[in-house]
């Protein structure tokens, strides 16, 4: 047979063994039986989520890992534990007071079983805090001498006193 005709030929051939198919190139390749062709489409993924607020301020103050505690200290030339705090949320354009205390009045109380990362954690009658990491652990301005680091909640020497979420659900 020559060269020419064996495409034609096949065509045929296919349209033969497979009735409900065509052999017409713009419709396709010709359908299996049993088989619902559908046309092929491509379907590209979702974006990804932006961030979320409480996400964000876990990067921020993750950032601020290595950087020495400074009694009073709200910046990234030092910390201490609520200038640390006030300095997250306020580059995430949320005001809030620079003591430890005063914070603990900020937001939603949740019980420390239910915090998330994101939360603020306080310990020993209010004169501590961190932001919740989440695995419990948290990062904080922990005290003069040492820098802003991850600590496990159970590694202080008293147990969390309260959380309060700043973020919305």
């Amino acid at each position: 047979m020559p060269r020419w005709l064996v495409i034609p030929v096949l065509l045929c051939a296919l349209t033969a063994a497979f009735p409900g198919g065509t052999a017409n190139a713009q419709d396709g390749p010709p359908a299996l039986p049993g088989i619902v062709a559908s046309p092929a489409r491509f379907v590209p993924p979702p974006p990804p989520a932006a961030p979320t607020l409480a996400e964000r301020a876990v990067k921020l103050a993750r950032a601020q890992l290595g950087v020495p505690y400074v009694w009073g200290g709200a910046s990234p030339a030092g910390f201490d534990c609520s200038g640390l705090v006030s300095w997250v949320y306020g580059q995430l354009g949320i005001s809030l007071p620079h003591n430890a205390a005063a914070l603990y009045g900020v937001g939603r109380p949740v019980p420390v079983s239910a915090m998330r990362p994101g939360d603020l954690v306080f310990f020993g009658g209010l004169g501590h805090v961190g932001l919740y990491v989440g695995n419990g652990r948290m990062i904080h301005a922990p005290q003069s001498g040492r820098d802003v680091e991850i600590e496990a909640l159970d590694a202080r020497s008293y147990p969390p006193v309260g959380a309060r979420r700043i973020t919305p659900l």
